[in-house]
């Protein structure tokens, strides 16, 4: 039964290889990344109209801004007066080429000190315990989301820890003025304090909703920019900060153009929740349909649904295949198929694998009589629990260690230490210079000289060679030695050295498959520094095919990776192009209002 499904997988791979040739041809399906980065910018423009005044009409009998920014500053006058707030020196007056875009009738421009009280926020002394362990929120910038939101801080402070703070009331604008989150606010919704990276502005007769929606714009945030300090870490004092302007629209209209702006991001949510809710659901369908391919012994009737799920996938990769999840995901299908045995159709005339291990086996019993390598304990058999699938007729299922040799690095007293490492010389390979293409970096490598190297008892790598990541996040993690034929390995790595050196692009391929990568988690010892050791490694379970199989193999999963990366790079530019013409649709809406 198993050469029957096979025969029908191998005959339709290259319907499915015709497929993607035809999906990268057409550049057709969506991104549903595009999609989130349209409703993103279509709140900008929500936004950028509301402040502009076109995303309401005005109305004639509203009483002016004029009139409101007197009522402001007599009643901040007042304010001094009761000695509720600080004077402080006055903010100088707009000039003509401060203003960024012209007004409707009724509106004016502020500063947005000028918008009612101001302040920046103060850390209280963590020596004091007193100040500490209250039921007053303590925010900081992380508390702040990028879509105005106030999460719920993990810091409080008590009522003499506010004291020693800064402290705001619901309808304050909180926004954070230093480093990499700069620019974002939120409305303080009750009494929280807040640290020295946020400054606060409490409106007075200023509909807090439209002060927040105000700095929230595109042009706000520019201008905060524009007047911070510093480039690695910008940050904007609070004179600064409240010398910026903000238009004022008329009271009346200032509560219109909140309840629109809540209405259509309302319905942009809305948006945002149905394109995510797509997004999921799209994974799991491609997953599901997948795994069928991948989950075959256990298909009836054979023929049948072969067919229907080889057909199925290469009819619909239009609608399947349009994210980069998914054509990872695809990548992944790919390299189970190819050490299952149901990428390429097999040859009768083919070597089997048992001789291949026998004559394999001859040469390493030469290797330890000749004392090039050490004799080893013999290898346990291979279990049915670790055969996880059936493989053709032709191939064999051993241990991993019976194809290759495992290789330490020397992790001894002439182990190199950074001091040690020079300009040019020997190539000192670690994790960090293992590159996601399967080579080793070309342009980030460490050296150490001739002499270092030659101290060194093990480790060293030859051509033909791959390194193998032995611990930390990234274990697992193989490459070629190439572009080198010459280097030594750190201790986090091993060398896999096949003893046919033809094996070496079939290994690669295993390692990286989903099955190669569940043989690491049969000895991950769940520490936070998982470790595996040659010993571990040797035991891999390892489908071998004949030889001449592997260079099938190899060609043809090499074809369909180049296919996949460029229907991702379609996706990409596809994804550039329609963010360009979001950009230039909301600059000419913006220029059509202002017009």
């Amino acid at each position: 039964m198993h050469n029957t499904v096979n025969s029908l997988i191998t005959d339709n791979i290259d319907l499915w290889t015709s497929a993607i040739k035809k999906r990268n041809a057409t550049g057709r399906g969506s991104n549903k990344k595009i999609e989130l980065s349209g409703i993103k910018k279509l709140r900008e423009l929500i936004l950028e109209l509301a402040v502009r005044g076109k995303l309401v009409p005005q109305d004639a009998n509203d009483e002016p801004a004029s009139v409101l920014l007197k009522r402001i500053a007599k009643e901040k006058a007042q304010l001094i007066t009761d000695k509720k707030i600080k004077k402080q020196k006055p903010l100088p007056a707009i000039t003509d080429v401060e203003i960024p875009f012209v007004l409707p009738n009724g509106w004016e421009w502020l500063r947005l000190g000028n918008a009612g009280t101001g302040s920046t926020g103060k850390t209280p002394s963590t020596r004091n315990a007193d100040f500490f362990g209250g039921n007053i929120q303590f925010i900081g910038p992380g508390n702040i989301t990028p879509k105005g939101q106030l999460l719920e801080a993990d810091k409080f402070l008590t009522e003499l820890g506010v004291e020693q703070s800064t402290s705001a009331i619901a309808g304050d604008l909180l926004m954070v003025c230093i480093g990499g989150s700069i620019g974002k606010s939120a409305l303080a919704i009750k009494h929280v304090a807040f640290n020295q990276q946020i400054n606060a502005m409490q409106p007075i007769e200023v509909s807090s909703e439209f002060l927040k929606h105000t700095v929230s714009t595109h042009i706000f945030y520019n201008s905060v920019i524009e007047k911070s300090t510093g480039s690695a870490t910008p940050i904007i004092n609070r004179g600064k900060w409240e010398e910026l302007l903000i238009p004022i629209a008329p009271l009346a209209e200032q509560h219109r153009i909140v309840a629109k702006v809540d209405e259509l991001m309302l319905l942009c949510d809305q948006l945002e929740q149905q394109t995510e809710q797509s997004l999921s659901a799209h994974q799991t369908l491609v997953e599901v349909l997948l795994a069928t391919l991948t989950d075959s012994d256990s298909a009836v009737p054979v023929k049948e649904s072969f067919q229907t799920n080889w057909q199925r996938l290469a009819e619909h990769f239009d609608v399947l295949f349009t994210t980069e999840a998914s054509i990872e995901q695809l990548k992944q299908t790919i390299l189970q198929l190819a050490v299952m045995g149901k990428l390429v159709p097999q040859n009768p005339d083919d070597e089997p694998a048992s001789v291949l291990l026998e004559k394999i086996t001859k040469e390493k019993a030469q290797l330890i009589a000749d004392k090039k390598i050490k004799k080893q304990k013999p290898l346990p058999a291979i279990t049915d629990d670790e055969a996880k699938f059936d493989v053709p007729t032709g191939w064999a299922w051993c241990k991993f260690g019976l194809v290759a040799e495992f290789i330490n690095g020397d992790r001894g007293k002439n182990y190199p230490n950074k001091s040690e490492y020079v300009d040019d010389g020997v190539p000192w390979i670690n994790t960090g210079h293992i590159e996601p293409s399967g080579s080793l970096t070309a342009t980030n490598m460490n050296y150490i000289t001739k002499a270092k190297y030659n101290s060194l008892r093990g480790g060293k790598v030859q051509e033909g060679d791959l390194v193998y990541c032995l611990r930390g996040a990234t274990f697992g993690k193989t490459a070629f030695v190439e572009p080198y034929n010459c280097g030594a390995i750190a201790s986090s790595l091993m060398i896999i050295r096949p003893y046919e050196l033809e094996f070496n692009s079939y290994i690669y391929k295993y390692l990286t498959s989903p099955f190669g990568r569940s043989q690491i988690f049969r000895f991950d010892n769940g520490s936070a520094q998982p470790n595996l050791s040659a010993n571990s490694v040797m035991i891999y379970a390892f489908p071998l095919p004949p030889l001449p199989e592997q260079h099938r193999i190899v060609a043809k999963v090499d074809e369909l990776m180049t296919l996949c990366d460029q229907l991702k790079a379609q996706l990409n530019n596809a994804q550039t192009t329609q963010l360009h013409l979001a950009d230039a649709v909301v600059n000419n809406a913006l220029k059509t209002a202002v017009g």
